[in-house]
């Protein structure tokens, strides 16, 4: 199904279009493309390509040159019924209910865009990069003077607020020019924090595309430590993997723990995928296979540096893991809390088709402050961002109020919540599966 010959079928604007296979590597944004075989992309494609005039000139030739009446998947579509299970809920969204919620997600999009806030700010960028390096800076002054701990303190906020930054360059919301956003990307990502921007892209747009779909969304595969659903079960086949399932039961009490490792995790990812770039089917990762290499080299040359000026191994052990291991913490405890404590949905389900239902009920905002909005790089507005993952950081406040009415409109849910009220949710959803687990290993 959605097959033709090869590549795969997908809706845009109300047309079923065939992808070749040769079409699809050749896309710049990776494999995300492939998620959305079979399924209506409309609302996607626009989230993801706010301001890129070559993909909207792309996507009308496609309109005209792979248009595929394909009545057989507009029946398919409709028919895809959800299972609920432990944390996986079931979208009952009717066909016409559905339409009513795109048409008024439609209208939002068209107001955001008349309020100006999809408008680049670039002022706004230019001060937050050299108020984020600054505290690079004060962790290099704080080292050289003695300081060595609190540098390290220094290093890790700086490196969760360069995540931010390099989130924010990959998304394309500081510049109109996208390839000025790239290189920023690459500087910001690659060079001063350590992860691979086509890495992060891959990642991430994915994450996007497919929030908290079952074997969509690499977020919530965090299998063999953590299980969020009893699909994470079947990936249990190893020996290591079945002597790791006995403790699984407590991974409710250990999870917090684990935020710190988060860091390690991603560094180590980014390097496997800028390293093997070079053998990717995609053109683009090829193509930027030396720069993220290189960038990464830079990076991996300056912390080892700065590790050597330490004037003691206990120092640089210590330095090393305050630095990296606070900075998982720092970023862990923004990106669990969005999504992880809200229920996840099934592989096949419906809620593909429709972009608003998707982001809004699978996330979850944190209350907003100034000292929130800063430290969780706007994150907190992550239902605002999902919706619209281009908007600048500094307009997601605004985009708020509208946002919070056109649920409303909608009866869909807008969760927001206080941190604490939040991560014990996501506790929680931890919790139904280690009752699962035990049950398990039990019988």
């Amino acid at each position: 199904m959605g097959l033709k010959g090869n590549g795969i079928r997908l809706k845009v604007d109300d047309k079923w279009l065939h992808l070749s296979d040769e079409l699809i590597h050749n896309h710049p944004g990776g494999n995300v493309i492939k998620q959305y075989a079979n399924a209506d992309a409309t609302h996607m494609f626009h989230a993801f390509h706010e301001g890129s005039a070559m993909a909207y000139k792309q996507v009308e030739v496609l309109k005209k040159t792979s248009w595929d009446q394909s009545e057989d998947l507009e029946e398919y579509i409709k028919k895809r019924n959800d299972q609920t299970d432990v944390n996986v809920s079931s979208y009952d969204i009717t066909i016409e209910e559905e339409k009513q919620i795109t048409l008024r997600f439609e209208q939002l999009r068209q107001d955001v865009h008349r309020f100006g806030l999809m408008d680049a700010k670039e002022g706004y960028y230019y001060f937050k990069m050299v108020s984020t390096m600054s505290i690079m800076l004060l962790g290099f002054a704080l080292q050289y003077n003695g300081w060595y701990l609190t540098a390290a303190c220094a290093m890790a906020l700086c490196w969760q607020q360069l995540g931010w930054m390099t989130h924010e360059f990959c998304h394309h919301q500081p510049f109109k020019n996208r390839r000025m956003n790239d290189r920023f990307g690459i500087f910001f990502g690659n060079i001063a924090q350590g992860f691979a921007s086509d890495w992060w892209k891959d990642k991430h747009n994915t994450h996007h595309a497919t929030t908290n779909m079952i074997d969509h969304d690499g977020d919530i595969d965090l299998a063999p430590l953590v299980t969020f659903v009893p699909a994470d079960l079947l990936k249990y086949k190893e020996p290591l993997e079945k002597a790791i399932l006995k403790i699984v039961p407590y991974q409710h009490l250990y999870f917090t723990a684990m935020l710190p490792m988060l860091r390690f995790s991603w560094l180590a990812q980014s390097l496997q995928f800028a390293f093997t770039q070079n053998k990717s089917n995609f053109r683009s990762y090829r193509e930027h296979a030396f720069e993220q290499q290189l960038g990464l080299s830079i990076h991996w040359a300056w912390v080892l540096l700065q590790l050597y000026l330490l004037p003691s191994w206990p120092l640089r052990i210590a330095f090393f893991l305050i630095s990296q291991g606070g900075a998982g913490f720092l970023i862990g405890h923004v990106v669990t809390f969005n999504h992880n404590s809200v229920d996840k949905y099934p592989a096949n389900s419906r809620i593909l088709n429709n972009f608003a239902a998707l982001q809004i009920l699978t996330t979850r905002n944190m209350t907003p402050s100034p000292f929130i909005d800063w430290l969780w790089g706007g994150l907190n507005y992550q239902v605002e961002h999902h919706l619209f993952p281009t908007m600048p950081r500094c307009n997601l406040g605004k985009c708020s109020e509208l946002v919070k009415q056109f649920c409303k409109d909608t009866k869909l849910p807008y969760l927001c919540d206080d941190f604490f009220v939040g991560y014990a949710l996501n506790l929680k959803q931890l919790e139904n599966m280690s009752h699962v687990v035990e049950k398990r290993i039990q019988g």
